[in-house]
């Protein structure tokens, strides 16, 4: 019986099985390297230095070995998947998706996909470069880029488990309201000419709605995409983590508590200050915002610092800078620092 000649259609969205084994081996490779860094840091440190468990040099050390090649994996990562799902889509599609028709629609949008992908602030730069190249409005882009380390559902667990539904509820609403919020202000200052040139010029597998691309070119395009981003920004990755290592092993909880559980107005901005320098995630960061609290800190301002790390540490915010010129910057970090202060406030004031 004749077999039925191939369409154009057909060849074009056929993975080809060498690319198929390829792709399977790399994500397998990816796995096991991502899941053998945390043991290998702890043997290179404890073991083969010798430096003692506990120690602050030790879990510096241990902490600077883990997250710099975890978060490169996961930046390369994230850079690949999201290349490869922007081949199929235009800029039109996805300007059509977030832009929004009414004013602050797209914030939301943006917010919203924030809490459902969870990403730090280092690891939403690739998104970022990408909605920013496909057009989406500047401001919709950082209500995302401000979401998505914030609002993580581990943390909203770890919060729900700790301290019920009401904390854990109020933490996702105001949340939303500062990344929402936060994107309607810079949205509305009209900054773009002040984020880098070369974000404007990079391609992150750009397709328009008549290019035909067979899987080889897509997997292409997102190799070079890793390639370029991934060549711009790992520098300011290590600084960033380098800086928070040293201060995750040097910097006290005694200390944080003790500024923290002083009843005086000035201790939600203290909170925020003290948080920037820091380096974690949300779920990291909620132990000691645990053990804050047992210490005799108030509740919103726990929470005020908790939102300063995982939003505006400065090693993220020197990765960021390698998207943004320092005035862009620097109104970013204003406009959510005078959000979370308020948040903190709130906290202290409706608890």
């Amino acid at each position: 019986m004749e077999q039925p000649l191939m369409t154009e259609a057909t060849r074009i969205n056929r993975i080809p099985w060498k690319l198929n084994l390829t792709l399977l081996l790399v994500g397998v490779a990816w796995l096991v390297a991502y899941n053998i860094i945390e043991p290998l840091a702890a043997w290179i440190t404890y073991d083969v230095l010798g430096l003692a468990h506990g120690s602050q040099l030790g879990e510096s050390l241990a902490f600077f070995l883990y997250d710099v090649p975890k978060i490169l994996l996961l930046l390369s990562g994230m850079i690949f998947l999201i290349s490869i799902i922007r081949t199929f889509f235009s800029p039109e599609r996805t300007r059509a998706l977030l832009g929004g028709k009414r004013q602050g629609v797209g914030n939301v949008l943006a917010a919203m996909l924030g809490i459902v992908t969870p990403f730090c602030s280092c690891s939403a730069v690739p998104l970022f470069i990408g909605f920013v190249e496909s057009g989406i409005p500047l401001g919709v882009t950082f209500s995302f880029l401000i979401a998505a380390p914030m609002i993580n559902e581990v943390a909203v667990v770890m919060l729900l488990g700790l301290y019920g539904w009401r904390i854990a509820g109020m933490y996702i609403v105001l949340g939303l309201i500062i990344a929402i919020l936060s994107g309607i202000v810079i949205g509305r200052l009209k900054m773009e000419h002040h984020v880098e040139d070369f974000v404007w010029q990079v391609q992150v597998g750009e397709s328009g709605p008549q290019e035909k691309l067979t899987w080889p070119d897509r997997v292409d395009r997102a190799w070079q995409s890793v390639k370029e981003i991934v060549g711009k920004v790992w520098l300011y990755v290590v600084i960033g983590i380098a800086i928070g290592a040293l201060i995750h092993g040097f910097v006290p909880a005694d200390a944080l508590g003790n500024i923290m559980g002083q009843n005086q107005w000035w201790t939600v901005p203290a909170a925020v200050l003290l948080g920037i320098p820091l380096y974690s995630n949300a779920a990291g960061v909620i132990p000691i915002v645990s053990a804050l609290i047992s210490k005799g800190a108030a509740l919103g301002t726990a929470l005020a610092f908790m939102m300063s790390v995982v939003a505006l540490s400065l090693p993220e915010m020197i990765i960021l800078r390698r998207v943004l010129k320092p005035r862009l910057l620097a109104v970013f970090i204003g406009v959510v620092a005078v959000a979370i202060i308020i948040t903190g406030y709130v906290f202290n004031i409706v608890l």
